[in-house]
Formats: C-alpha cells, structure tokens, sequence
C-alpha cells in the first residue's frame, strides 16, 4: 500500500478505534458534576434573590439655557428659562433596584431617580413596568418607587446588618453599564465606614471588594443565605475594588418613613457632629483612629439627657432608639438615646448657631425699615459676629431665599429646611440685597 493510501486511510481507522473503546468501556467519558454538586451557597443566594433584583430607567427632561451668567442659580435660571428660548432634551439614567414587599415597593438610590420624569422597572424574567415615585432622601439617598401592576412579584429575605462578621462572603446583584443581572462576589471589608462626598461626611457604610460600578446603584448586597444585608451604592468616585453599601437595617426605618409621609421624618438626638481630622486627634490627644466629634449637645435635647458630652468621640451609632459607642477621653461608653422628631420650634436656635443669623418673616415694618422690594425671603435682622455669614458679607436687611435644594419663603420653610442641612459641612445660601442676587457657601458651625 502507498504511503499516500496510509494517511488517506489513517482518520477513519482512528474513528473505529476510538469508537470501539467508548464502547468497550476502555476509554471513560470526562466525569460530569450533577448540578447539585454545583450549586454552591453563592448560587442558592442569587436564585432566592436574583429574581427580586430589577434595573431601573429613568428619564430626566434635560433644559439647554444658554446662560452666559451664574448656572444653577434658580433666580437666573427662571430668567433663562422665560426670555432666550431653553432648548429641552430627554436623557436616561439605568440603575438597579430591589422588591421589598409584595405590594410592589421597590427601594433604590435617590440618585438613580433624581429629576425623574418617568420610570420604568424591568425584571429579570423579561417583564416590564411603569412605576411611580413614592419619596426619596437624597441625604441617605434612598428612594422608594412602586410598581404599578396586579401581578404577584418576588420578593427576598432581608437580613440583620448588625449581625455580620469582617471578613465574610457577601455577593452584589446589579445592571452595571446595562448588564442586566451581574453578580459579583467578595467579602465584607468592613463596617460603619465614614466616607466623604458632596461636601459632607457619610457614616456607617458597609464596605465590600465585590465590584460595585455605574449601574449597580440600588441594588441588593446578599450574604452566603441570600438575605438582603445592604443597598449598593456607588457613592465614592475613582474607588477601584472597593464598593460601599447603605446597611439593610438603615434603610428600613428610611422606607417606612418614605412609604408613610413621602419623606424621610428627621431623628434628632440633639448633638452637632463634625469631623475628626487629624489636627484635631492631635490636640486632644486623642488615639481614637475613625469616628466623629461631638461639639455642641443642646440643653433639653435626647442626647443630654442621655449624658453625651462636648468632647466626645462617636465611634459607632446603632438603630431608631440610638446605641451611641463613645471614645470619652480615651474611655469608652455606651450610652443608649431615644432619638425623636426634630422639633421645629428650635429651628430659629439652630439657625443662629449652624447660620450665624437671626432671620424673622417679612413684615410690612420690616420691609419699610429695610427698604425692601421682593416679597418673599427672610430678612436678616442680626449676623453672629465671627460667623462664615459675616465673613461671607450678609449683612442685616439682606433677604435669605434659599437654603440648600428648599426655598424658605417664611419660617415655616426654614423648619422644613433646618433638620436637611444637620451634619452637613456647609450649605449654599441664596441671597438678595435690593435687586441683586447673589450665591455664597456658609460653613456650618
């Protein structure tokens, strides 16, 4: 036989042997693994959760002012907005959220929806939704949607946040950059973590190496039994491999309140926190590595009766009924404070001491005594000496507009408002002096 015979022949002749030992049994087939064997604690935690996980579109009507003054003013931006045309637009955010209960609540990020005109919810298993807004609380930036169908939706277990443990598996559910239904995994890298952004501290973070990224936002944090510990958000810019999370028993009492009134009912205890640098550390010889400083405690206040001092160093806070762990002077303490609704009488008190001014409604006295012309406002009767405001320059009969994201046409406004800008670093102050405008920062004392 040629050689070219040979070759021509060698494949087929490899087939029958090879078949011939698949059938004798001298040649075993790759052992496979049941799927049983495969389904590890990870896979039983997102076939619970996962189908209570949706992504979230929202659109926002995006106005082009050819401003050529002061953007995001809300004085100049209504002056645009009436004479030089806007031109409008439609934008879309995606982001992720979670079915709480099987009335159709879905809990998200606030940011996710912010200047939402519509939403659309999707789930995993292909069906879609219209859903409504029903509050949300850019200060925890939690948001609350609901899902408007009379079909029955999954809902998952929710787990405890207190009880968890450094250093164990947790798994992060989202749609980052549209994925539908990405999970990632990683362990729980710590607890309580401050971090800071938009100009003011955030406390109490979750914080995983499990991928968190554009899109995860709103989504559920699961441990190894599929109960939701956590809410994803992407909160820190430029963080690679470290994702945060809202702990899940945080957010419930924020639910129940977005649920009920639509926002988020202030707690106050009645201290006013700022941070601890390490300048601070230092003169108070202080070896406390992480936490915030205590530098005021109001008289009558939860906090004082409950024997917070000036000085103390909050290292952790737990629940409605707050579980204060304090570093005092090196000692530590654990004091328990039945936090309450913020009193709105004290918010002329609190304005003073966080502001530097002493604000009172527009009376038709005031108004002659100052010479005013606008019909709205607070005037400035008195400016604290040494205060952010008088070094900012408001002076009295200067008429406070707006305070942060609130218009305070009156006192009642500035109730509203006081209790939103509480921990902050500082806020954004609208001002009019006759027929000017103007915006300043003011540090929060």
């Amino acid at each position: 036989m040629r050689k070219s015979e040979i070759a021509a022949r060698r494949p087929a002749g490899l087939a029958l042997l090879l078949a011939a030992g698949w059938a004798c049994g001298w040649l075993a087939a790759p052992a496979r693994a049941s799927r049983e064997t495969r389904r590890t604690p990870v896979v039983a935690a997102v076939e619970s959760a996962g189908p209570a996980t949706v992504n979230i579109t929202s659109t926002q009507v995006v106005v082009d002012q050819a401003n050529p003054f002061v953007r995001g003013d809300p004085f100049f931006d209504e002056f645009f907005s009436r004479f030089m045309n806007p031109r409008a637009s439609t934008a879309q955010s995606l982001g992720t959220g979670v079915i709480i209960n099987r009335d159709g609540f879905v809990l998200t990020n606030e940011h996710v929806l912010a200047g939402a005109t519509q939403i659309r919810v999707g789930l995993s298993d292909g069906r879609q939704f219209d859903a409504e807004l029903i509050g949300g609380d850019p200060a925890t930036d939690l948001a609350v949607v609901r899902v408007k169908t009379g079909e029955p939706l999954p809902t998952p277990k929710l787990g405890d946040s207190d009880d968890l443990m450094i250093g164990e598996s947790v798994i992060a559910i989202g749609n980052p950059f549209g994925l539908n239904s990405t999970v990632t995994t990683g362990v729980l890298s710590a607890v309580n973590r401050s971090i800071r952004g938009d100009g003011r501290e955030y406390h109490g973070f979750l914080q995983t190496d499990a991928s968190i990224n554009p899109g995860n936002s709103g989504g559920p944090l699961l441990n190894m039994d599929g109960e939701v510990i956590g809410i994803n958000t992407a909160i820190l810019g430029n963080a690679q491999g470290i994702g945060f999370a809202i702990p899940i028993n945080r957010a419930r009492r924020i639910v129940d309140d977005l649920i009920q009134h639509g926002e988020v009912q202030p707690a106050w205890l009645g201290v006013f926190l700022q941070e601890l640098t390490p300048a601070l550390r230092d003169a108070m010889g202080s070896a406390q590595s992480s936490g915030v400083l205590v530098s005021n405690v109001f008289a009558g206040t939860p906090a004082a009766t409950a024997g917070v001092q000036r000085g103390d160093i909050v290292t952790s806070l737990e629940g409605g009924r707050a579980k204060l762990g304090l570093d005092r002077s090196g000692k530590k303490l654990e004091l328990e404070v039945a936090a309450e609704k913020f009193p709105e009488a004290r918010a002329d008190e609190l304005a003073q001491v966080l502001l530097g001014l002493d604000l009172a409604d527009r009376s038709p006295a005031l108004a002659r005594k100052y010479g005013l012309s606008a019909d709205r406002g607070l005037v400035v009767q008195h400016v604290v000496p040494h205060s952010a405001a008088q070094e900012r320059g408001i002076r009295p009969g200067d008429l406070i507009l707006q305070l942060g994201q609130d218009r305070v046409d009156d006192r009642g406004a500035l109730r509203k408002a006081i209790p939103k800008i509480l921990g902050q670093d500082g806020v954004v102050v609208v001002v009019q002096r006759g027929r000017s405008f103007g915006s300043v920062m003011l540090e929060l004392w």
